[in-house]
């Protein structure tokens, strides 16, 4: 079985990509929408939600853990794989890598949270991969918030893109790097601001074929009495993620049942 995260229903693109590679696993997700957003939060106090929540996946019978969010991955990947050493854990990296590999004009961006800026896995992915590419970074505030409330077209989503990216074209970038599991979407929002000549990287195909390698290498397979379905939790109300998940996963989800959890001295029951 495997475990998936996020604050809110950003790592729902994450599991959209697992879900297409890997069919036959069931998953739980957890949306720790009591949080949302982990981005503006100090690294201590995400690091303590995500330690928590990876143990109520555990305690369900997660066999491995992806850490489907930026923010969390950045503040919280090396202290999980310390607090639970037998655990294979995913996390995110923001996909510089290929984005200074393919880019034209040099001038690639990142759309991503204060977190993720913040943190060593960013600053280390930098330093390995950004040498002669100038790399231009927006917080987009309040954008996290828009997908939450399943804003993904309209008038104030579009100014907040509209404001991160117009200075980033008008630098000739080329290339752009969803640092944030929220924004993949609103990648046809995205597109439609940033015309046809720009690449836009979603990170979780990438996430879902090594989640499939360290399965592999960890070898855990499918029981095969377990039907290969989905389980939700969040920490917040459960009717606000059950009407979201057939926009962000399409209508078979529409009756897809949502259980809410509540934190008891930081931890979910």
């Amino acid at each position: 079985m495997i475990g998936i995260f996020d604050s809110g229903v950003g790592g729902l693109s994450v599991l959209r990509a697992i879900r297409a590679e890997l069919p036959q696993y069931p998953v739980l997700y957890l949306a720790d929408q009591a949080h949302v957003p982990y981005g503006p939060r100090l690294l201590e106090e995400v690091r303590s939600f995500s330690e928590a929540v990876a143990r109520f996946l555990l305690d369900r019978g997660a066999k491995l853990i992806v850490v489907a969010c930026n923010a969390a991955s950045a503040a919280s990947l090396h202290h999980l794989r310390a607090v639970f050493p037998q655990v294979p854990f995913v996390g995110m990296e923001p996909a510089v890598k290929p984005a200074a590999e393919s880019t034209h004009s040099g001038v690639v961006g990142v759309l991503a949270t204060p977190a993720t800026f913040q943190g060593a896995l960013y600053a280390s992915v930098m330093e390995r991969f950004a040498h002669g590419v100038e790399v231009m970074q927006d917080i987009c505030p309040g954008l996290v918030g828009q997908v939450e409330r399943g804003d993904l077209d309209g008038p104030e989503t579009r100014a907040i893109l509209e404001k991160a990216l117009r200075p980033m074209l008008a630098r000739g970038m080329d290339t752009v790097v969803m640092g944030c599991t929220h924004y993949p979407f609103i990648i046809p929002l995205i597109r439609e601001i940033a015309g046809p000549g720009v690449r836009v990287i979603d990170p979780a195909p990438a996430v879902a074929r090594q989640t499939a390698r360290v399965l592999a290498a960890h070898g855990i397979e499918p029981d095969a009495a377990q039907p290969p379905d989905m389980r939700f939790f969040t920490s917040g109300p459960p009717e606000d993620l059950a009407a979201l998940l057939p926009r962000m996963l399409g209508p078979e989800y529409a009756r897809q049942p949502v259980q809410g959890l509540s934190w008891v001295e930081m931890r979910l029951e």
